[in-house]
């Protein structure tokens, strides 16, 4: 054993299952002591009004520290749970236990690389060694067919080359017991949403899924989404629909935290591949998590680019900032019925379906032409699954300054909503409101007459909003 003490600081990698940084200190250290640590930044309100991170997200979260606490403790050891800036807070705990190292997994993104930064500098000047683990990908950063600076920026070379040069690393075992010093005092209590100005928030009947937070039920999703209700071989077909549990993975919340991690996914279905079924499908969700691999790495090829106005292309553009058409966007009020039901699932839920998403975003920066960073950051704190390189990189994207190889890419919403609902069941579901009114079309802009909003008294103030602009056709 190299360490009498490691320290293992645990961030959006809330399992056990291919944690490299806790395998590796099994290796390496006597003792090993979990800690995650609550940063009340993540909680801070931003600019316009609402927190960095919301309720249902913090929910998500809450729960995730519980079960990965739980799952330590089954293994004899346990997690010190503390509230304060990481940097600080690990260094204190270093101090006070006598850990000789401190291992952690590594970030790309700007707020989380400072933290990193100043944890490694406070640590060296005490004599204390840290080593920081890749592993939020499907493919390893060493295993790239160019280095990390030169990775493509069209998504399509980059899929090709890393599918024909690049092999996907086994996951690291599951540990069967973990050697946790047993003379610890205050282990720390997990906080709930009062602590960060919530009251208690549910899930809205009305949503698609029950998320509950944790690597047993990240895994318990797949289970029965693979193997249960047997649903890969049609995930090509359904996954860009908008009603239902199953109409694709859903394993996005899971995946942001890292209580899944993408190599045992794709482990399970190369499986079912071997013991069901081999077919497009299969290969698309492998498709999907190398997506999300390839706005990691363009996260840490751009650095902080990917949150200025004009993206990572440079591009500069007339965005407004009308606050009054951002909220009324917000809110599901734009009087755009297929714009409003989404809006209204993702802050009755803390979800959107993936086509929803690019609908939403579209209308936002091209209809309405407002900053496509304020999209992103009410995405950021209202997505119970955001991760942060898949979001800025999905909205820098649509608005054009990120890696589209197109240009000026527009979502008809009239046309998205025919074709993705023909017959206006998503909208009634989220804006039942609308369904008696005669002679309503529900893919239409929705203008009635001062008389008519007042007799059915529709959506929201007693009115359902006149539309905030003209529609191209």
């Amino acid at each position: 054993m190299k360490y009498n003490r490691v320290i293992v600081w645990f961030r959006n990698d809330l399992r056990l299952h291919d944690h490299a940084a806790l395998f590796s200190a099994l290796a390496k250290g006597k003792e090993i002591i979990p800690v995650f640590c609550f940063d009340p930044r993540n909680f801070r309100n931003v600019d316009l009004g609402f927190k960095k991170t919301g309720a249902f997200r913090t929910q998500f979260l809450i729960e995730s520290v519980e079960n990965l606490r739980k799952s330590l403790q089954a293994l004899g050891a346990d997690l010190i749970v503390e509230e304060g800036s990481p940097e600080e807070v690990v260094i204190e705990l270093v101090n006070k236990y006598q850990a000789e190292a401190i291992f952690f997994s590594e970030e790309v993104t700007q707020e989380e690389k400072l933290i990193e930064e100043r944890l490694e500098k406070s640590a060296w000047k005490l004599g204390i060694a840290t080593e920081a683990f890749w592993q939020s990908t499907l493919f390893h950063i060493e295993d790239l067919p160019f280095p990390a600076n030169l990775v493509p920026e069209v998504f399509t070379q980059f899929r090709k080359e890393c599918e024909k040069f690049s092999k996907v690393q086994k996951t690291y075992e599951m540990p069967k017991s973990i050697n946790f010093p047993n003379n610890l005092d205050d282990l720390g209590s997990i906080p709930d949403l009062s602590t960060f100005g919530f009251s208690k928030t549910a899930n809205s009947k009305l949503g698609v899924l029950d998320f509950k937070g944790g690597e047993d039920e990240g895994k318990k999703r797949l289970q029965e989404y693979f193997w249960e209700k047997d649903l890969l071989k049609t995930y090509k077909e359904t996954r860009n629909g908008l009603l239902g549990a199953d109409y694709s993975s859903k394993f996005s919340p899971w995946l942001a935290l890292g209580c899944l991690s993408p190599r045992y996914i794709y482990e399970e279905v190369l499986k079912y591949e071997k013991e069901r079924k081999k077919n497009q499908s299969t290969y698309w969700l492998i498709f999907e998590l190398i997506w999300r691999d390839y706005f990691r790495f363009i996260c840490k090829k751009h650095g902080s680019k990917v949150f200025q106005i004009n993206g990572i292309k440079n591009i500069v553009d007339n965005w407004n900032k009308d606050e009054n058409s951002f909220w009324k966007w917000a809110n599901g009020q734009t009087g755009i019925p297929f714009v409003d039901a989404n809006m209204r699932e993702l802050n009755q839920s803390g979800f959107m379906s993936n086509r929803g998403r690019q609908i939403v975003a579209s209308f936002l920066v091209n209809d309405l032409g407002i900053d496509w960073r304020w999209g992103a950051s009410y995405f950021e704190s209202m997505l119970i699954d955001y991760e942060v390189c898949s979001n800025w990189g999905n909205w820098m994207y649509v608005a054009g300054v990120g890696n589209d190889p197109r240009e000026s890419r527009y979502f008809n919403i009239l046309r998205q909503a025919n074709n993705y609902d023909k017959k206006g069941d998503y909208i009634r579901h989220w804006i039942p409101e609308i369904a008696g009114i005669p002679g309503f079309d529900i893919h239409q802009p929705f203008e009635l007459s001062t008389s008519d909003l007042k007799q059915y008294g529709v959506a929201l103030g007693r009115t359902y909003p006149q539309p905030l602009v003209g529609i191209k056709i």
